[in-house]
């Protein structure tokens, strides 16, 4: 699937899948950087972490992109003490859900280290994490912990939505961030090519208008920005209703003023994340839109995410876990409607069927 733009490319644009943007800034770092280092499971493997640091390990040697044992608190561990004394540690989480054997090390040192120190210590790097939805890996392996790690002052959390984000924010990291970075990566997104914008058009550290709209305002993350998207061009085709698609981008930083000045505008909301509802980054936007102003919201806004059960493993259970497209366009149309808007949905009701057919595991 091809996220590009109907419009003729300018000279200077070029189609890149997820996987290929990601690449690009893994090798970019390493070429940039000399003390940059990518460790992880498999980063070394002919597959490359999805084809995201394929070759990485022949081109720079095993000094500086190597695998790593079973024991993810000791590894962050390593990557930790390597921040502290000037390196950039680069790591990988094939699985969000490896990340939780690793919380004492992130949540506890390298999120403090610089409030603890008074600044004196910084604890510069970044962390990779693969969100596993939509390939039949069930309970363990297919959560999205985004707010639990945002909840955590010291960390920034972003969950870039596109391969434009990618190239624009992994360098500006890399190169500048102060502090310890985990970016949530979508797996149904690595296989999709992206139009790559002008120079000129960068992808911030924080909120941004996906698509402008009057009606409704939808505030998505990761791979729910493009269901948004999709839902928007729908419901704008199918019933005149102009949607303005937020992507949320940094969970921990977003630009919560440019939130509230789209749902000012348009009066109603719609939420879409890629986790839980329950404490989650819809909850959070709720949050802060009724703190700066009860009254914004002309009706209770809508919001989507995950079934509040583990994930199933079987594949016909997990299609009716996570929200669809149908489930997307009925928001939205309800918002702006109400529940009888008598619209036709899209009779899609798997996510992954407007992306990547389920083909295994791995």
């Amino acid at each position: 699937m091809t996220m590009a733009a109907a419009k003729p490319l300018a000279q200077s644009s070029r189609v890149l899948s997820y996987a290929g943007a990601l690449l690009e800034t893994m090798d970019g770092a390493l070429r940039d950087h000399p003390n940059a280092f990518i460790m992880g499971q498999g980063v070394d493997d002919f597959k490359g972490i999805f084809g995201s640091t394929t070759g990485l390990a022949e081109k720079y040697g095993a000094k500086r992109v190597f695998d790593v044992p079973l024991m993810e608190e000791g590894m962050t561990g390593v990557a930790i003490g390597a921040a502290l004394v000037g390196d950039y540690p680069i790591t990988t989480h094939i699985r969000a859900d490896f990340s939780f054997l690793a919380m004492n090390q992130i949540i506890n040192m390298a999120a403090k280290y610089s409030y603890m120190f008074g600044g004196l210590m910084r604890c510069p790097m970044l962390i990779r994490i693969v969100v596993g939805r939509s390939w039949g890996q069930g309970a363990q392996h297919s959560q999205s912990p985004q707010a639990t790690f945002a909840h955590y002052p010291g960390l920034t959390v972003v969950m870039p939505s596109s391969s434009q984000a990618v190239l624009d924010m992994y360098p500006a990291i890399i190169n500048r961030h102060p502090g310890p970075v985990i970016s949530i990566e979508h797996r149904l997104l690595y296989n999709l090519d992206f139009t790559i914008s002008p120079a000129d058009k960068r992808v911030p550290l924080t909120s941004y208008v996906a698509r402008e709209g009057s009606d409704v305002t939808v505030v998505a993350t990761s791979v729910m920005v493009l269901e948004a998207l999709r839902a928007a061009q729908y419901v704008q085709d199918r019933a005149g209703v102009s949607a303005e698609v937020i992507d949320l981008n940094s969970i921990s930083h977003p630009d919560w003023e440019l939130v509230a000045a789209s749902v000012r505008k348009t009066r109603r909301l719609v939420t879409a994340d890629t986790s839980w509802l329950e404490y989650g980054v819809g909850g959070e936007v709720c949050r802060q839109l009724m703190m700066r102003d009860p009254g914004l919201l002309r009706q209770p806004p809508a919001m989507l995410g995950m079934a509040p059960a583990p994930c199933p493993t079987a594949k016909s259970l997990e299609d009716i876990y996570y929200p669809s497209q149908h489930d997307t366009v009925d928001a939205i149309l309800t918002q702006a409607k109400g529940k009888n808007h008598g619209i036709d949905l899209p009779v899609e009701r798997s996510m992954t069927e407007g992306y990547k057919r389920f083909r295994g595991p791995f």
